[in-house]
């Protein structure tokens, strides 16, 4: 995934400690499902997820994936209140979030064959050591 887009792009951005985990890729998720301010995006990854995500690291974040091209802001001036920066994906952004969801399956994959070896060998063994 990461080795073929290299060379197109800053390179990749997935395993970078600059975004931990899964954030980039849950917010890439989130706004390709609808573009949104940066404290929804906060409070939508905060209730979806047990580790909380501070304001400052959303906000690098999605100035770094605004800098790779992934995301696009602008300012939204309506409504009563301040303006406030809309963040949107961009093609490259859904290039990104599907680069993602392989990663994360082939990883889901290897973590499942992982589990089924261990219990194919190891949980005879250890119910047999234990009774």
């Amino acid at each position: 995934m990461c080795t073929e887009m290299q060379g197109e792009i800053k390179g990749c951005h997935c395993r970078e400690s600059k975004v931990r985990g899964f954030t980039q890729a849950r917010l890439l998720l989130k706004i390709a499902q609808k573009p949104a301010y940066g404290y929804e995006l906060l409070d939508v990854l905060n209730q979806d997820d047990q580790s909380a995500l501070d304001p400052g690291g959303l906000y690098r974040a999605l100035r770094s994936m605004e800098e790779d091209g992934l995301v696009l802001s602008s300012w939204d001036t309506s409504g009563g209140g301040p303006a406030r920066r809309v963040y949107q994906l961009t093609d490259l952004g859904f290039e990104y979030l599907d680069a993602w969801a392989v990663n994360i399956r082939k990883t889901s994959q290897g973590l499942n064959n992982f589990l089924m070896e261990y219990e194919s060998k190891f949980k005879e063994k250890r119910s047999t050591n234990n009774g």
